[in-house]
Parts: structure tokens; sequence; C-alpha cells
């Protein structure tokens, strides 16, 4: 059962043409968030799902590759330096803080 479930999982992969995404991948969409593509086309572009990005902005997966991309992004792209956060990725909670309640009273 299992190998007909292994030969499922490999022609998916060979239809879709998924791969792991590599350091240099996470250099681009570093590059690529900074200049604002949207998360949807460079989830096309890689053919991955949003979580993978997601795990390179927050640093799980090449942790050092955010340094790497601005070193990049500072030659390639001088003139937007000043214009761009080149800070860490932030998560947004979606729960609400207990104190906003209090505004209902």
């Amino acid at each position: 059962m299992s190998s007909l479930l292994r030969v499922e999982h490999d022609t998916v992969r060979a239809e879709t043409g998924r791969r792991p995404l590599t350091e240099a991948d996470a250099v681009e969409v570093w590059i690529a968030r900074w200049l604002r593509v949207r998360r949807t086309d460079l989830c096309r572009r890689y053919r991955c799902d949003p979580r993978r990005l997601y795990e390179i902005w927050e640093g799980a997966r090449f942790p050092a590759a955010r340094d790497k991309a601005w070193a990049v992004f500072q030659s390639r792209y001088p003139a937007l330096i000043d214009r761009i956060d080149a800070g860490p990725h932030r998560r947004i909670p979606r729960t609400s803080h207990p104190d906003q309640l209090a505004l209902f009273d």
C-alpha cells in the first residue's frame, strides 16, 4: 500500500514541477518582498505553498539569506535603499488583545 502512495506522490510532484526552495531562491524571495512583488505571484513563480515563503521571511529556513539578499539589493537597486523597510518580518496576530474587550463596556 505504501508503494502505491509513494508512486502517486512522485507523480503529483512531477506534474506540478515542485522542487525544494534553495538558498538562492530565498535570496530572490527577500528581494522580491522588498520590491513589493505579490505573495501570490511568488507562489506561482516558485510553485510553492505560501507557508514556505513565510518560513523564509521568519528565518526558520535559510536564516542567512536575508543578509545576503540585503547586500545584493544594495548593489542592484541603490536608489531604492531609503524607500524600503529591510527589517525582519513581523507577524500580525489575528486574535484580539484582552484589553480591547474593555472598549465595548
